[in-house]
């Protein structure tokens, strides 16, 4: 079974493409979450680094393509286009109610 993860993982494939031979693809992706979990996937990439960067194997070299690392354009502070909704219109209409309330004298 653990073959299948293994070559769900290097593929990128989806679960449900896992072929026949490694087994149902539910019982691949249960066991892969689990070690997910536990952490088992984490203390074996732990491992991997440690030993093979011992012997100069492991080259960290970290390379950022500007095209996965965009913003979507309301955290770029893009306003929305409409009418505002939100904490601070409720304010602003709450506020503007009571001004009319109160009279010119409250202006």
């Amino acid at each position: 079974m653990i073959n299948g993860v293994l070559w769900r993982l290097r593929t990128g494939a989806p679960w449900r493409d896992l072929p026949e031979r490694y087994g149902p693809w539910q019982t691949a992706y249960e066991r892969f979450a689990r070690w997910e979990a536990d952490g088992t996937w984490a203390r074996l990439l732990k491992q991997a680094q440690v030993r093979y960067d011992s012997v100069g194997a492991v080259e960290w070299t970290v390379s950022v393509d500007s095209t996965l690392s965009r913003a979507h354009q309301h955290a770029a502070g893009a306003r929305k286009k409409g009418r505002r909704r939100g904490t601070n219109s409720k304010i602003r209409h709450v506020r503007q109610r009571a001004r009319r309330w109160a009279g010119p004298a409250a202006g």
